[in-house]
């Protein structure tokens, strides 16, 4: 692409959402340039402290492999059949996601997949990336970017024909849009933020918990999770209260976190030896959800990924849907050709229901992960659910299968769920009938 050419994208953030979706641009022959705050991830190494393991399904995988990059991901990220949960006393529970393999998820590393993109996106003879650029300002009536250059500080005004604003939650394209009538915005924190910790590979980069699993300490109000990379160590993260008895702000010694978590994860406390280093020092981060409305500007700019529906992690679905945001637009794009404002609000049309849904469904199973998954009622319904997906593969379809291992819309997951589970509760309402008028002749 010649330095003189006008892009007709600029992208705002070049994480996984950016990336992905300036292959998909790519692709089609769109001219793009990219612009990121952090520096290039194929010189410079991530930060440790906020790169929660990513769970990639079948979304994720599906627009991976629409762009060909399907198999070279896949091949870093470990198989993970199920949850392993460990009880207080170190009694370990298997619970397997469905039926075989086919029903799984992938354990991959957040800095890995976006140096893999970054890599699949420069690949693009249209594409131009930018890094240590961050962008400081969107103004909506000239559709001017500003940007701060991170090494040398001077800023500068760029002139843009359509931007997209894949900045993240905190997105500055998306500030910018909200300053204009009838847009709705609103953010709802957890009373919980997070905090990564490691457990490390044993000898020889042997894996000191079950390589193949999910594992979580699912401990009532808060929970630890760890997911396994490819060095064999585990990525954990603690999910716990702000403020409390319980909570981030009651541990401020070496000595409180140890002797907290010999109490409540003394399973886990002897495979990190950097454990109260880590705890201490580790920045704790937000859980927000976010909604707005539009996700569009007329045909000059538009929101992807946690832009417009940021989600808390605990379906593992915010890459998998940034992703299906990405597959979504490219289809959209294709459909109405140059007349942006007619694909943008086809575009968010198709997916603005959907990420209410999933917002909700993330909360909701928070409760479950940090709540529930230990007890015998749960593992109850959890073997009734697999055994009726089993047996009526065609009909009856667990709404955590149709979230993570299809790739029907999360809303029109929801509403098939709650009719199948009518259905049961009809099935053994009758059921229980016929037993009580058969007892009574």
């Amino acid at each position: 692409m010649s330095g003189q050419e006008a892009p007709q994208f600029t992208i705002v953030g070049c994480g996984l959402a950016g990336t992905l979706l300036a292959c998909y641009l790519g692709r089609a022959g769109h001219r793009v340039d990219l612009y990121e705050r952090r520096p290039d991830p194929r010189t410079h190494a991530q930060d440790r402290g906020r790169s929660i393991n990513l769970a990639l399904s079948v979304r994720g995988i599906h627009a991976l492999r629409d762009l060909g990059l399907a198999d070279e991901v896949l091949r870093s990220a470990i198989l993970m059949r199920g949850r392993m949960i460990h009880s207080a006393t170190g009694e370990l529970t298997f619970q397997p996601y469905g039926k075989d393999d086919s029903e799984a998820l992938y354990s991959v590393s957040r800095a890995g997949l976006n140096l893999t993109l970054v890599q699949a996106a420069a690949r693009h003879e249209s594409l131009r990336l930018h890094f240590g650029q961050r962008c400081t300002g969107f103004d909506v009536r000239s559709n001017a970017i500003e940007l701060h250059d991170e090494t040398t500080h001077q800023v500068s005004q760029l002139a843009a024909q359509i931007v997209i604003g894949a900045d993240g939650a905190y997105s500055t394209v998306r500030s910018q849009m909200q300053k204009q009538e009838r847009f709705s915005y609103s953010q709802e924190y957890l009373s919980h933020g997070y905090k990564e910790l490691t457990i490390p590979a044993g000898p020889d980069g042997a894996f000191r918990l079950e390589k193949h699993a999910l594992h979580i300490w699912p401990r009532g109000n808060f929970m630890m999770i760890a997911l396994p990379n490819q060095d064999g160590s585990f990525t954990c993260t603690l999910f716990w209260p702000y403020e409390g008895p319980n909570s981030f702000a009651a541990l401020r010694t070496e000595a409180d976190v140890l002797a907290y978590f010999r109490d409540q994860f003394p399973d886990a406390v002897p495979l990190m030896p950097t454990l109260a280093q880590d705890f201490l020092h580790n920045p704790t981060g937000p859980l927000v959800t976010i909604r707005c409305q539009p996700w569009h500007l007329d045909g000059r700019a538009v929101l992807i990924g946690d832009a417009c529906h940021a989600v808390v992690p605990f379906l593992g679905q915010g890459m998998n849907a940034a992703f299906e945001d990405c597959t979504v637009l490219s289809e959209c794009l294709k459909q109405h050709a140059s007349r942006w404002d007619d694909a943008f609000r086809s575009y968010e049309a198709r997916r603005k229901e959907n990420t209410d849904t999933l917002a909700a469904l993330c909360v909701e199973n928070f409760v479950e992960m940090r709540d529930k998954v230990g007890s015998k009622a749960f593992l109850l319904r959890k073997k009734l659910a697999i055994l009726l997906h089993r047996l009526f593969p065609h009909w009856y379809l667990p709404l955590y299968t149709m979230i993570e291992f299809t790739r029907i819309p999360y809303a029109q997951a929801l509403r098939r769920a709650r009719k199948q589970n009518l259905i049961v509760a009809l099935i053994a309402a009758s059921l229980v009938l016929l037993l009580l008028f058969l007892a009574l002749r």
